[in-house]
């Protein structure tokens, strides 16, 4: 085992009890241009993946539970795509325990964010095979909640986008919106927006910013035409 795997198992408390398993983890696969004969974690990885939407899944199960079957499988999505998963990695210095070529070591920051993704599914499935279940939820969990309140702020700016989305597959065209109050002061100024598609209004919102209350609206409208789930919003 290698200095760089060594540090990072340490730092995180993780012994496994089958060391073959994680060395395989942080294999890539380009690194068999230096040893042919090496274990990489494409396997791994393909194993990871599903845990992942497994324990993601029940983080989210568990954690908001008046939250509807279409909410949770976007907002697991986002937990689990390729860009979140290699903040996760970054996030715990997986780069540094990493064997890849030196190639591969120079790849731009697009090239960077999937050999990290990938490693950082295949050390979940390592930890599933050597450890189960328990032992997944103990180094994720952590992870998914920290950076769940970013994740929720990311999906939530795209209210307007989903509503422009289902309007124009209607034939509707785009929703527009209308600033029908305005108050307060200059610098603390509140806005109240209706939505309408078509000739219809769908959505009032309300905000300190015309953004924020466009999104609001959007979300009003979104919640009555059923694209959106449960009345529950989760909170950081």
């Amino acid at each position: 085992m290698w200095p760089g795997l060594k540090r990072f198992l340490q730092r995180h408390g993780l012994r496994f009890r089958d060391p073959a398993l994680v060395e395989e983890a942080v294999t890539h696969a380009s690194y068999r241009a230096v040893a042919p004969d090496v274990a990489y974690n494409e396997r791994l990885e393909f194993l990871g993946d599903a845990v992942l939407d497994l324990v993601v899944g029940e983080w989210l199960f568990r954690r908001f539970p008046r939250l509807g079957p279409r909410d949770l499988t976007r907002y697991r999505a986002a937990l689990v795509d390729r860009d979140q998963l290699a903040a996760f990695a970054r996030a715990v210095h997986l780069q540094e325990a990493l064997r890849l070529s030196p190639s591969a070591a120079r790849l731009g920051e697009a090239g960077q964010r999937r050999i990290l993704a990938d490693a950082f599914e295949a050390l979940v499935g390592a930890l599933y095979l050597d450890q189960g279940l328990d032992a997944v939820r103990d180094f994720v969990f952590p992870l998914v909640e920290a950076a769940f309140p970013q994740v929720r702020a990311r999906l939530e700016e795209n209210f307007k986008g989903r509503l422009q989305e289902w309007s124009q597959e209607q034939g509707l065209g785009v929703p527009h919106y209308e600033v029908v109050e305005q108050k307060g002061a200059q610098h603390d100024p509140w806005f109240r927006v209706q939505v309408r598609v078509g000739k219809q209004v769908m959505g009032e919102g309300t905000g300190h910013s015309r953004k924020e209350a466009e999104q609001q609206a959007a979300r009003a409208a979104l919640q009555r035409l059923g694209l959106l789930e449960g009345n529950e919003v989760p909170k950081p």
